[in-house]
């Protein structure tokens, strides 16, 4: 029994190595203050919906752990309820390491990352493949992407914490950024054109 949620991440040995830096009676105060949240709070679920990427770390049984980027059309990631996230799961490479993983270790963690506003939410907590609910894998289907869902990967919050934005680096999304493109090489277009009408030099009259 954790005694606070972050206990999931602060062990014993995690504990003993803060006290050794420097940085445990921080971490003590934040335990027995705000602490890490355990449902959805309408930060995160607004942060969910805005996001088309994240990544998944599971551990087989031995512990060793594998990160899988998942990704999406916005809000792909979908609340289910007040300690549930679930996502759509479509045909890839089928090496099924993910899927091997929770048969047999449930531990789960997602790491999300936006990048264009320098932010970043870690969720702990344990997930497990669903293939048999026709109703769960219609209601996680992206209407924007043709392809069948086969299962849908569902995610308990033990804990989460959001991070403070440091050494982040900004990174924008091409749907974001395609636009500002698009007019920009129509406004380099309209000088170009401009520029050659300026070096015919003025029409000669008749």
């Amino acid at each position: 029994m954790r005694k606070f949620p972050s206990d999931i991440a602060f062990t014993p040995a995690v504990k003993s190595v803060q006290q050794a830096k420097g940085s445990r009676a921080n971490y003590a105060k934040v335990e027995q203050g705000r602490g890490w949240k355990t449902h959805v709070s309408a930060d995160l679920a607004g942060f969910l919906a805005g996001l088309d990427m994240f990544y998944l770390g599971t551990a087989n049984a031995e512990g060793q752990p594998y990160i899988q980027y998942r990704g999406g059309s916005p809000g792909f990631l979908k609340v289910l309820d007040e300690t549930t996230l679930a996502f759509a799961d479509f045909s890839g490479n089928r090496q099924y390491i993910t899927l091997g993983n929770l048969s047999e270790n449930p531990k789960a963690y997602i790491f999300l990352m936006d990048y264009a506003n320098s932010q970043r939410v870690k969720l702990w907590g344990t997930a497990r493949v669903v293939e048999d609910d026709p109703e769960l894998l219609a209601q996680l289907k992206d209407a924007d992407y043709p392809g069948k869902v086969e299962r849908a990967i569902v995610f308990t919050i033990e804990a989460w914490d959001m991070n403070c934005p440091q050494h982040i680096h900004k990174r924008f999304a091409q749907h974001d950024v395609a636009p500002l493109i698009d007019k920009l090489q129509a406004r380099i277009t309209e000088l170009e054109q401009a520029l050659e009408v300026a070096r015919q030099g003025p029409a000669e009259k008749n």
